[in-house]
């Protein structure tokens, strides 16, 4: 029994492994992609370099965001569906809902940022220089509570 508890111990440390490895590459392109677009924006419809960066944005968002992302939530499901633990022990973790609250908001900028690719891949500028800057701060933002959350767990 005590052999099968170090193994489940192991696994669930592999699995918490996967899951920072892939939410690193995901919020390398969420921090990536906002600035490419305002480069984009930048470089207007129809110039050469809009061609070059239609083509990084497309490879970026589905080489590497898509997937890590896919394996960021597969694996954070997994950690909180056997996670060792008294049974319902999510449920008395506030730290936990906010933190998937958190993660809900990088979903909704994951989404609006695949939609704001197609509007570029179509020759439409969605928005301004300006606005890609600013948002690129906001998966900085979420990341940074996300960390603190899952770190100091305050609550």
């Amino acid at each position: 029994m005590n052999s099968l508890m170090t193994l489940m111990s192991s696994a669930y440390l592999y699995m918490k492994a996967a899951h920072l490895i892939a939410a690193f590459a995901w919020m390398a392109g969420m921090f990536y992609l906002p600035r490419l677009f305002a480069y984009h924006a930048q470089a207007g419809v129809g110039t050469p370099q809009a061609k070059t960066f239609k083509a990084i944005e497309r490879s970026l968002l589905k080489g590497i965001m898509n997937p890590a992302m896919a394996v960021t939530l597969g694996f954070g499901i997994w950690m909180i569906a056997y996670r060792n633990e008294a049974p319902g022990w999510w449920a008395a973790s506030v730290w936990l809902h906010v933190k998937i609250v958190l993660v809900g908001l990088l979903l909704v900028i994951h989404g609006l940022l695949a939609k704001w690719r197609k509007d570029f891949e179509a020759d439409r500028l969605p928005h301004s220089v300006r606005f890609f800057r600013v948002i690129n701060d906001a998966p900085a933002l979420l990341l940074a509570g996300i960390v603190i959350l899952v770190i100091v767990q305050p609550f």
